[in-house]
């Protein structure tokens, strides 16, 4: 049993490491690409999108407060723009609405 654990442990750090040293080997000269170059740019805004937009929809009881509290944080982070004002109104939505549905 430790044996499979250490071999996963091995396998996931190997993973990691080449991930990180593939292109500091193969990448010499800086990317001039333009389309390249704009896809790396948002690789982590849709990363963090992709990681919190589910749980976003089901962290609730019922999905469609989630939904709602989805879309007042959209507008209040159009309209506003401060993550404290978003984060508090996101959190009043799930209340009120957590009453009706």
């Amino acid at each position: 049993m430790t044996n499979n654990i250490y071999f996963s442990l091995l396998i996931m750090c190997l993973t990691v490491y080449m991930i990180r040293l593939l292109p500091l080997l193969f990448l010499r000269k800086p990317i001039t690409n333009r389309f390249i170059r704009s896809f790396l740019y948002y690789v982590p805004y849709v990363t963090l999108a992709v990681m919190t937009f589910p749980a976003i929809i089901t962290v609730t009881d019922n999905m469609w407060s989630g939904a709602a509290a989805l879309a007042v944080g959209l507008i209040v982070a159009w309209v506003n723009g401060d993550l404290f004002v978003v984060a508090i109104s996101c959190c009043a939505t799930v209340f009120l609405t957590g009453f009706v549905f």
